[in-house]
């Protein structure tokens, strides 16, 4: 993004408490998005979240639904994504919401990051590449990871039935290809150390892959799903002790084969995306006031309608 654009977006910064980390997602970022009403979406991460509100509320009433400005800004979730710093590090490690993780697997463009949130965050898009891949066959391309990573955070998705585009997860990968190469280039680089992965020209400037769907490269892609996925697949599938490289102890999942951990992990973070969606849009509708909730609803089910079509 040039330096201009990346100043003109961080103006929203200079009107607001200040935060800990802030980063902008969505159509904003592509290249060739031609829509000049599309929305900034900012995630801010702030330390103290009910005290980041009060002093927002004195400084931006405007902010907030009218009916919210009297509660002083407690349990408030605003439109540009505000959340506790501790809560951001909890969902990108563990995926305890599939939430905000879910959007930092897709590009983003950082304006602060007091506590490095890019390098935690790459655990977050190991964990991806690691999902991503157990759900996709022996032979694909780059284009189908990245549409596969892309979609983990739209599965079980309710919107997704009736206000997004069919075409959502296409858009973003074919708009931002060179930003998911530029993120995922380490891992795939690292997978194939470990001979998980095989590349081979396709012509075009597409790659194809190739992967190991054995049993032990399963296992292995499984062991770098986040814990909280690892012990409810544990519970559903069994799980044993083994000693790892470094003499530590730790759990690894029996599985029978890799679609079967496959599926699996596909209905853990489908309920995981179903549940925090549900409340996001619940939440988002009573934060942005009657007016700009509906406004808002029916601009993405217009969009929806006429993918569909």
């Amino acid at each position: 993004m040039m330096s201009d654009d990346k100043a003109e977006l961080g103006n929203l910064l200079e009107i607001l408490p200040p935060v800990e980390f802030c980063c902008i997602y969505g159509s904003k970022l592509h290249p060739n998005n031609k829509d000049q009403t599309s929305m900034t979406d900012y995630i801010i991460g702030v330390a103290d979240p009910r005290q980041w509100h009060s002093e927002n509320l004195k400084l931006n009433k405007d902010h907030y639904a009218s009916w919210l400005i009297h509660l002083g800004g407690a349990r408030m979730m605003v439109k540009y994504g505000v959340v506790r710093m501790h809560d951001l590090i909890q969902d990108i490690l563990g995926w305890e919401k599939f939430y905000l993780s879910g959007r930092l697997q897709k590009p983003v463009n950082i304006l602060v990051d007091n506590l490095d949130i890019k390098n935690v965050n790459s655990v977050n898009l190991k964990a991806a590449t690691s999902a991503a891949l157990l759900l996709l066959p022996s032979k694909f391309t780059e284009e189908d990871l990245f549409a596969k990573i892309c979609s983990l955070s739209y599965m079980g998705d309710l919107r997704m039935l009736f206000a997004e585009d069919k075409n959502k997860v296409n858009k973003i990968v074919q708009g931002q290809f060179h930003l998911f190469e530029e993120m995922y280039k380490p891992l795939l680089e690292e997978y194939e150390a470990k001979n998980l992965l095989r590349f081979s020209s396709a012509g075009d400037k597409q790659v194809n892959i190739l992967q190991d769907c054995g049993l032990s490269a399963a296992s292995t892609l499984v062991s770098s799903l986040p814990s909280s996925i690892r012990s409810e697949m544990a519970m559903k599938l069994g799980d044993k002790r083994i000693l790892d490289s470094s003499g530590r102890v730790r759990q690894q999942v029996v599985i029978g084969s890799k679609e079967q951990a496959a599926e699996c992990m596909k209905r853990l973070v489908r309920r995981k995306v179903m549940f925090s969606s549900t409340r996001q849009a619940v939440a988002g509708l009573l934060t942005a006031g009657a007016v700009h909730g509906v406004r808002y609803v029916a601009n993405k089910m217009r969009k929806a309608w006429k993918s569909w079509l």
